[in-house]
C-alpha cells in the first residue's frame, strides 16, 4: 500500500475540495482520502512564502498509484505541485479493505 499526498491552494473553498477527493474514491483510485488545512513556509522565487494550504493523503495500492499520479499532475492549478509518496504498512485488515 501506499500513500499519496500532495497539497493544493487555501483559496480553494471546500466543496472543491471535497470535489477532488470524491472524484479520486468515485474513480476507485483511493479508498480513503484525507484533507486538512495547513500553513506552510517554503522559498519560491528567492522569496520565502508562507501560504494556507491543504494537504490531501491518499492510500492507494500499487496499481494505481502511477495513475493517481497522472491525475494529480493533469488536474493540478500548481506549476510544480507538491507530489511525494511512500510505501506504508496497515493492519492486514485495512490493507484489504484499500486492495477491494
Amino acid at each position: 500500500m501506499w500513500l499519496v499526498q500532495t497539497t493544493l491552494p487555501g483559496n480553494m473553498i471546500e466543496p472543491m475540495i471535497g470535489d477532488w477527493s470524491t472524484d479520486f474514491v468515485r474513480d476507485g483510485l483511493t479508498k480513503c482520502v484525507q484533507r486538512s488545512r495547513i500553513n506552510s513556509i517554503y522559498e519560491w522565487g528567492k522569496n520565502i512564502q508562507n501560504s494556507e494550504e491543504w494537504r490531501l493523503q491518499m492510500k492507494v495500492t500499487n496499481n494505481n498509484k502511477d495513475i493517481l499520479i497522472k491525475l494529480i499532475k493533469e488536474k493540478h492549478p500548481y506549476d510544480l505541485p507538491q507530489i511525494i509518496y511512500w510505501k506504508v504498512e496497515a493492519t492486514s485488515d485495512y490493507a484489504r479493505w484499500v486492495e477491494e
